[in-house]
């Protein structure tokens, strides 16, 4: 696979050549969660203001990331959002062949962390300023960008909030999380949780004057197990869902440090991804129930100082746009998809649902694409996002 320049004139379209420079700028900021995500903020906030566009910042409790939050026309006047996060998930362990914060081109493809997820959405919007500006909007078009989706959806939380007490907020919210340009009504939503086993250590070959932490949480795990198999044959589904129902899933499992030593702590963290008809704090109280009731006691007959303690993480809320809603007919007709879908992932869409602002995604990329080494996104793709925010502006300048 032979790379080709940026700077390689190909594809003529003037606003995709301009996306795939702004794409190639963001891709070079390593704003990986886990880093300051200030130097790319800077970048988009001064090409903004070269653009005469002003930009509102909200930062995190400790001042090293932020969100935007920008308004192209008629400042008093509820428009559309577009939305989308700048940080990206690590690159540590992946087999890239090439270095993941510089953009290649090969083929029809552009190469780099982020590319899909979604930086590629976040250029695009970028690269439309100029137009949106010339077009004379009759409704604005909102620019949100965030900090910390890949981790909880952090700043997502912060910007709705500082959105619900301005005087005029969006009335409607684009998230440009890669399906392909096809829209998207509906996501799961997400309870998770880390469970703490404390337990009492002691010598392998007397296993009674100790308490394996180990082997509580393997119990922990296998109710999960005995919760999902219960969902499955008895419900509620959703058949407009892959998979249809709610999921119980274990992703994180530490205990235990050598064979001949009985271990006296065990971390799981798990999740359930839940359809809108099912309430998964039920399931989570469920399970902290059987731990305190049918666990626990053993446990503190041998050591009365045993414990098992459940850390519930920030609730992502689940998305559910109505299949008449006006936001879903106006991005069919602007897509020309006659259907849309569903998804198991979920997005900062139900954070804005949530705040009373109707939510759907569609935004440019395959979601196989993200967080895989050698992460792309077909410029094809750009291309198509970029009409679909032209025809935006026409709609909202009509």
């Amino acid at each position: 696979m032979t790379p080709v320049a940026i700077a390689d004139p190909a594809p003529a379209d003037a606003r995709v050549r301009d996306t795939v420079a702004l794409l190639d700028r963001l891709v070079s900021f390593d704003t990986t969660s886990r880093n300051s995500n200030l130097a790319c903020i800077g970048f988009i906030k001064d090409y903004l203001a070269r653009h005469g566009v002003e930009s509102r910042l909200t930062h995190d409790p400790t001042g090293t990331k932020a969100n935007l939050y920008a308004t192209i026309g008629p400042q008093g006047v509820p428009g559309v959002a577009l939305s989308g996060h700048v940080d990206v998930v690590p690159v540590d362990g992946q087999d890239w062949s090439s270095d993941p914060f510089r953009l290649r081109r090969a083929h029809g493809r552009l190469y780099g962390r982020g590319t899909s997820d979604m930086k590629g959405f976040v250029a695009a919007c970028l690269a439309m300023v100029p137009a949106f500006q010339a077009r004379g909007l009759r409704r604005p078009i909102h620019l949100c960008f965030t900090y910390d989706e890949e981790v909880g959806c952090h700043g997502a939380r912060v910007l709705a909030a500082d959105l619900a007490a301005l005087p005029v907020r969006p009335e409607m919210v684009i998230v440009g999380e890669p399906s392909s340009m096809k829209p998207i009504l509906g996501h799961k939503g997400k309870v998770s949780a880390t469970c703490r086993v404390i337990g009492l250590a002691g010598h392998s070959s007397r296993p009674d004057r100790a308490v394996n932490a180990l082997h509580v949480g393997a119990e922990i795990v296998s109710f999960l197990n005995r919760q999902q198999a219960r969902i499955i044959a008895e419900g509620p589904h959703d058949a407009r869902f892959d998979p249809p129902w709610t999921s119980c899933h274990a992703g994180v499992f530490r205990s235990g440090s050598a064979l001949n030593i009985v271990p006296h702590e065990a971390e799981i963290v798990f999740e359930y991804r839940h359809i809108p008809a099912h309430d998964a704090r039920m399931l989570l109280d469920e399970l902290r129930a059987h731990a305190e009731t049918v666990l626990l006691p053993p446990m503190r007959a041998v050591h009365p100082g045993a414990a098992i303690t459940f850390d519930e993480r920030p609730r992502l809320a689940g998305m559910d746009l109505a299949e008449d809603h006006p936001l879903a007919d106006l991005v069919r007709s602007l897509t020309g998809a006659n259907e849309a879908g569903r998804v198991a992932y979920g997005t900062e869409g139900g954070i804005f649902q949530e705040a009373g602002m109707a939510a759907i995604v569609c935004g440019p990329g395959d979601i196989a694409q993200a967080h895989t080494p050698d992460e792309w996104i077909a410029e094809s793709e750009l291309a198509a996002c970029a009409a679909f925010l032209a025809r935006l502006a026409d709609r909202l300048a009509a």
